[in-house]
């Protein structure tokens, strides 16, 4: 039998009046409401701790610049976030540039097992109808493979040194005639990597580097060093050069630079420089964040630099990076006219950075980003114009204008231009420069540019709330 329970309340007191419980309520009834009120209170006690936590961020963030480094794999984005640590974080840097010694020696032994790899090739599938005409590499090339053998096993000693995983993904034909030359792509997982410059940096754990990784260098240095004249004399014959162009051997942009660098590198007491750091390319998954001091007044917002992987496979975790961007740095190659993806041969470069620009410009959640493009890879581009690399031919839209890289330049620029003014949400600040990475003295004008102009934008910003 179900009791009722009869509360009395004032009448005069209209919160009292709406608080109170019904009229004649039972106590199964009573019980139900007050589970239901507990509940309640639960979900609004969430609501507000989220509440709080969200404040707590958005006064973190206060003050913070948040920018993106966007562009396709290998346009120079990791190369950009260098030249901003090497100007805007130089003490960090110079402990962190020891630890760069093993993924240059890496970068120098692939190189060169490309070019052995694409030599075996050629000497097991040379078709005897052709050998009048086609250079034909006898056993004294042979020598040479057999010599260098070794190079294959400190490349896997320096992969595993670095937690480098090689890609899963298998690399795709050029053509049906012609296969891909080389190991298959690697990379190293940021927090691998990060892991890696805490052991080996400055003096923070000398236990650790002396033990464990100093023997692995070393070791690969001698085997370098013994086999270098080799390397050299494979490097600078015109034979091999023109076989690899004819197999459309793909080697690394910065390939020439550590072969030609080969007698500095092989030695036992070499230390990185800041240009053998900023050519060393590894490719890292997940996303790579740095703060950095870009001014020195105490007031001066902090920077939160994030560079987000550039491989198509990557591009799906760029989304949750957009909410609060304040800038977008955008690498476009544009030397890369006349390649094709490395993970789709159909799909060529440039056509894939416009795509990617298009996309960028029409997001609503960027619409009020401040935009910034590096046309980048001039050093690559004159020396393909100087080569005689006719652009109209991989880019017909071209059409008769001269083949001289200012005009070139000229006419993609005002490209990548016309996309900013026809797919933005809203008009928006868009700052164009033409750029060499690499070239540290000019980068370090430029980025002084850069910085002014994304804080004139935040401060005008800043004004307006």
């Amino acid at each position: 039998m179900a009791f009722s329970v009869v509360f009395h309340h004032d009448a005069t007191d209209p919160l009292a009046v709406i608080s109170a419980p019904p009229p004649n309520e039972s106590s199964h009834e009573r019980a139900a409401r007050e589970e239901r009120e507990a509940e309640a209170q639960r979900i609004s006690d969430l609501i507000d701790d989220e509440i709080r936590a969200e404040r707590a961020i958005r006064k973190k963030e206060e003050g913070i610049v948040k920018i993106l480094l966007l562009g396709q794999s290998e346009s120079g984005k990791s190369t950009t976030l260098k030249n901003f640590r090497m100007r805007f974080a130089r003490d960090r840097w110079i402990e962190e540039r020891a630890s760069w010694r093993a993924v240059i020696l890496l970068n120098l032994v692939r190189s060169a097992n490309t070019i052995l790899d694409a030599l075996s090739r050629e000497m097991d599938n040379v078709d005897p109808d052709e050998q009048d005409d086609a250079f034909k590499f006898d056993d004294y090339y042979r020598q040479y493979k057999v010599r260098l053998t070794p190079l294959q096993v400190v490349e896997s000693n320096l992969k595993r040194l670095l937690g480098a995983t090689e890609d899963i993904q298998p690399r795709k034909q050029i053509s049906p005639t012609i296969a891909p030359c080389g190991s298959p792509e690697f990379f190293v997982r940021s927090r691998t990597w990060r892991n890696f410059i805490q052991t080996t940096r400055g003096t923070e754990s000398p236990r650790h580097s002396c033990q464990q990784d100093l023997p692995i260098l070393l070791d690969s240095t001698d085997v370098i060093a013994n086999g270098k004249d080799d390397i050299k004399a494979l490097w600078r014959d015109s034979h091999i050069q023109a076989m690899l162009w004819r197999r459309k051997t793909r080697l690394e942009d910065s390939a020439g630079f550590f072969l030609d660098s080969i007698d500095r590198l092989s030695v036992r007491d070499y230390e990185p420089t800041d240009d053998d750091v900023l050519r060393a390319r590894l490719r890292t998954l997940d996303i790579q964040e740095h703060d950095l001091i870009v001014d020195d007044k105490t007031d001066a917002p902090k920077w939160k630099i994030f560079d987000v992987g550039g491989s198509r496979t990557q591009r799906h975790a760029w989304l949750p990076y957009f909410d609060q961007v304040n800038a977008v740095i955008f690498l476009a190659p544009i030397s890369c006219f006349d390649e094709r993806l490395l993970e789709d041969p159909r799909i060529n470069r440039l056509e894939d950075s416009f795509i990617l620009w298009k996309a960028i410009c029409s997001s609503k959640l960027l619409s009020r980003t401040v935009l910034i493009l590096f046309l980048n890879k001039m050093d690559i581009l004159e020396e393909k114009i100087r080569n005689g690399v006719t652009v109209k031919r991989y880019l017909p839209s071209y059409g008769d204008r001269p083949n001289e890289t200012n005009d070139v330049v000229k006419y993609l620029r005002q490209k990548f231009k016309d996309t900013v003014r026809y797919c933005s949400p809203e008009p928006r600040v868009c700052h164009i420069y033409p750029t060499s990475v690499i070239d540290t003295k000019n980068m370090s004008v430029t980025l002084i540019s850069v910085r002014d102009g994304i804080l004139r934008e935040y401060l005008k910003r800043a004004d307006l709330f």
